[in-house]
């Protein structure tokens, strides 16, 4: 059973995330708000958005780093704007963990001689893909420090929590962390938590609120926020394992869904009805803790 439902989990996520990789179509070109811009942060840190992803761009004294590539339109369109703040190049790409949607575009950036660093966990998983070039250089442990120029870019394994060697980014000049996908701020968790292990993120975001910084840049959602969003999603993800758990127990059964989920739903409105997707995404959140719960999965 365990099998069948990680293949499931996989094939559900993969279709998910296909759509990500891609431009969007005219009707999105046509909307009120543009696809892509960058955002500056701090005085060298700059968030750049490309639709619904972010990755974090980084000046130093001597060239640019660069996190997640998202995809080759958007590396397109980031090379644009970096070229409006400096003429340095880009001369590192970090990847943050081992899903395409975030990693994909790098090949422009290292035809032009960046070179490309992944945590070894999540070089093993990477999935073969034609629009994803393999990392040049791998690194293992919990903390690896990159320097360039004068600034310093700790990159720190935070554990199992989403997809496979999933790191942190830390700016110690910048007093910045970026998060990427384990802190969104304001939005309960994406859909039915693909490639998420609940309770190792809750632990995850643990470990990340011990350490020193003042805002985070995160993978989606707004350009930046306070440090106060990682107490705040690790604090949703324990509200709902808790409601989950009061809610089967209310039903009767794990399979009573529609009335776990109404349950959890009435618990959890009051603190967080207006994060983003609460009444799209709730059963999709709740049908993930039933199964971590049901089969600890």
């Amino acid at each position: 059973m365990y099998h069948a439902i990680q293949r499931n989990s996989v094939a559900v996520m993969c279709a998910l995330m296909i759509p990500l990789l891609l431009p969007a179509g005219p009707s999105a070109a046509q909307g009120s708000s543009p696809q892509f811009d960058m955002t500056k942060v701090t005085e060298n840190a700059y968030s750049f958005r490309s639709f619904l992803h972010r990755n974090m761009v980084l000046v130093t004294s001597d060239g640019v780093i660069v996190t997640d590539p998202i995809n080759p339109v958007a590396v397109d369109h980031m090379m644009s704007e970096i070229k409006k703040i400096t003429d340095k190049p880009v001369k590192l790409v970090i990847y943050s963990h081992n899903h395409w949607d975030h990693i994909a575009g790098a090949k422009i950036l290292k035809d032009q001689g960046a070179k490309i660093i992944q945590h070894e966990l999540a070089a093993r998983d990477t999935r073969p893909s034609p629009i994803v070039v393999a990392a040049d250089e791998t690194f293992s442990g919990e903390k690896h420090v990159v320097t360039m120029g004068d600034q310093t870019i700790e990159l720190i394994y935070v554990g199992r929590s989403h997809g496979s060697g999933m790191i942190v980014m830390r700016v110690p000049k910048e007093r910045i962390l970026h998060t990427i996908d384990v802190v969104t701020p304001g939005r309960i968790a994406f859909r039915n938590m693909p490639d998420f292990y609940p309770q190792d993120w809750i632990k995850a975001l643990r470990k990340i609120e011990q350490l020193d910084f003042d805002r985070i840049i995160p993978g989606h959602g707004p350009a930046s926020a306070l440090r106060s969003a990682v107490a705040e999603q690790r604090q949703y993800l324990e509200d709902l394992t808790v409601a989950v758990a009061e809610g089967t127990k209310r039903a009767g059964s794990p399979f009573a869904f529609d009335k776990i989920t109404e349950h959890v739903k009435d618990e959890l409105r009051p603190k967080y009805g207006k994060w983003s997707q609460f009444d799209e995404w709730m059963h999709m959140n709740v049908d993930r803790i039933i199964l971590e719960q049901r089969i600890g999965w």
